[in-house]
């Protein structure tokens, strides 16, 4: 049974539940040695919440002995990413530095559905002089000399590892999916707006919440659970979408979708390995005609969008962009918003003939930490064609700009290591955009299992 839950997806967790094969008390106990037994090599977490964990667990026994009504979560271990706010644990640096006293909106969601939260999973560590301390994040569990990412790391890096069955992550510029991407999970950016959010970032319309996990049937189900509107949030969308579970059976017959390798401008920031890369993760989605859907490349070229990363740096006040007075941020600001209508009026055509938008995640392997630490320097300074977030996020960061929702699923291995497909859609197609990441997974399944089991 311990390795049968170390690997099972949530929705079979679950069911062992409900028919009282297994305890939620038994299920936080394994999950947690789990924890206890690889943390120390992964730093996966930064806070544990084990005595409210185990409260919660034993409460949620006694609703499945009492035969009450369950929720969709209920008794399943969870933890969010390091920003969101848990009762009681400490804020993270720089998005607070007290003892929280409130739960965020999604972990109180989270909690609604039976969800046991067991604590914070690790986000970028900083060093006295604000520098990016790589050696102390966390590490990829298919090879712990490798990152798995930055920002929703530690979230990746648990489930990846079969320390929990799924944990909510964050993207800003796609820290849902190039960690996902990175160790060989399902990482979901939904439409923007669609998850409330009221914590610290609650401001950036560019930022959302979202799942990460092995199964594309657990994603949907938290991401179900996490959205809607709340009156708390003061940007988010005022309106419900479709659920995200209600296309998951449909197959692809019939869906009309695009492969681009590029989008006309990310082999500008490629590495040894991109072509590679982009071969293996073409190669299976243009096989995805033969399940009844119809791939076609794209011929169509879309602009360069570092301008925009230039300019949401630059209203931040991030120091390191080089900028000189107001009035240059001003006329870079201008700039760029020409160029996110030009390509946004791309996208929209291109939406009008196609369901979905197919390409990799990233172009490259996850690489060695001392690797990684060339290629986004610190400051995160950006230099068009050289290291710098773009050379990480430049298949990922245009659709936070545009508020697009995307998922990032695996697609098998290169040079023995994950990568994975982006899935792309138009505002409100994140159902559909689900249901091809879960016929894809059926299409390619993989029981490979990381160096860390």
């Amino acid at each position: 049974m311990a390795d049968e839950l170390t690997w099972a997806p949530a929705w079979r967790i679950s069911e062992l539940i409900r028919a009282k094969e297994v305890s939620p008390v038994e299920v936080l106990d394994h999950f947690l040695g789990r924890i206890e037994q690889h943390q120390g090599l992964l730093r996966a977490f930064d806070h544990l919440d084990e005595g409210r964990a185990r409260r919660d667990a034993k409460v949620a026994e006694v609703a499945v002995a009492s035969g009450d009504e369950l929720g969709l979560l209920h008794g399943i271990p969870m933890a969010v990413k390091g920003h969101l706010d848990i009762e009681g644990l400490p804020q993270t640096m720089p998005f607070g530095n007290g003892i929280a006293e409130h739960d965020d909106l999604t972990v109180e969601r989270l909690r609604e559905a039976g969800a046991v939260i067991v604590g914070h999973t690790g986000m970028p560590v900083y060093s006295s002089d604000g520098s990016f301390d790589y050696e102390a994040t966390a590490r990829n569990p298919w090879d712990p000399s490798r990152t798995p990412g930055i920002s929703s790391a530690g979230s990746a890096a648990a489930v990846a590892a079969g320390l929990l069955p799924m944990a909510i992550g964050s993207d800003g510029g796609g820290s849902t999916r190039l960690p996902a991407a990175y160790t060989s999970l399902v990482g979901v950016h939904p439409t923007g707006g669609m998850v409330p959010w009221m914590g610290a970032l609650a401001t950036s319309a560019t930022s959302t919440i979202g799942p990460i996990a092995r199964d594309v049937l657990d994603a949907a189900t938290v991401l179900a659970v996490i959205a809607g509107p709340d009156g708390r949030d003061e940007i988010g969308l005022p309106l419900d979408l479709p659920d995200p579970r209600s296309e998951l059976d449909r197959g692809i017959e019939g869906l009309r979708l695009a492969w681009t390798d590029d989008f006309g401008f990310a082999l500008d920031y490629s590495v040894e390995e991109s072509p590679r890369v982009i071969s293996h993760i073409r190669e299976a989605a243009l096989a995805l005609n033969d399940m009844g859907a119809t791939v076609e490349p794209t011929d169509e070229q879309w602009e360069d969008y570092a301008i925009v990363m230039h300019a949401n740096f630059a209203a931040a006040g991030v120091a390191s962009m080089g900028l000189g007075a107001s009035g240059d941020v001003g006329e870079l600001r201008r700039s760029a918003t020409a160029v996110r209508q030009r390509n946004w009026l791309r996208f929209r055509k291109l939406f009008g003939q196609y369901d979905l938008l197919l390409s990799p995640t990233i172009h490259s392997v996850a690489p060695p930490i001392e690797v990684f630490a060339t290629r986004i320097p610190s400051g995160m300074s950006l230099v068009e064609g050289g290291p710098g977030p773009m050379s990480y996020s430049v298949y990922t960061a245009q659709f936070n700009v545009l508020r697009f929702p995307a998922v990032s699923v695996p697609c098998g291995f290169v040079d023995g290591l994950p990568v994975g497909m982006q899935i792309v859609g138009f505002p409100g197609s994140d159902a559909k955009i689900l249901r091809l990441a879960r016929a894809f997974r059926h299409a390619f399944p993989h029981d490979a299992r990381p160096t860390i089991s």
